[in-house]
């Protein structure tokens, strides 16, 4: 009997860790490869819509390379992603003056996005984290068009 008990509480702690890692594997694969639309970011401790008049959209291609624009200013750049969080490289920008909304939008995704943040893909939404655990950006997936 203490034989079969060991062999099935194995079993369950392989399935476990099979599990965990298809979890894992899958949530980068998600990301990697897509473009997403900002829908919100925080500012002084509130989500705030994305501004409805900026094309705000992020590419991360399936090399860690990111690009796009969070307002009216192009970003590029370099992410890796292990687990759970997300790693911003060194993030470069055009620097046109915008509206003022719009500025504000991009300074506050600006200051999100530097070094790991944890990440979460849930039903086509994207939520990078705030340092604190708060949820600090959101995205919604793009689907590409046939």
């Amino acid at each position: 009997m203490k034989t079969i008990i060991t062999f099935l509480a194995t079993l369950f702690i392989l399935l476990a860790v099979m599990l965990a890692a298809c979890a894992s594997a899958s949530t980068s694969a998600d990301l990697r490869g897509s473009t997403w639309k900002l829908v919100s970011y925080a500012f002084e401790g509130k989500l705030i819509p994305a501004a409805a008049d900026a094309n705000a959209a992020l590419t991360f291609d399936r090399g860690g390379k990111l690009s796009g624009s969070v307002g009216c200013n192009s970003i590029s750049g370099d992410y890796t992603l292990s687990g759970d969080q997300i790693t911003f490289g060194a993030l470069s920008s055009t620097m046109m003056a915008c509206a003022d909304a719009v500025m504000q939008q991009e300074g506050a995704v600006f200051s999100v996005m530097t070094g790991a943040l944890k990440y979460k893909l849930d039903a086509g939404v994207l939520t990078l984290y705030s340092a604190s655990g708060d949820p600090a950006i959101t995205f919604s997936q793009v689907v590409p068009q046939p």
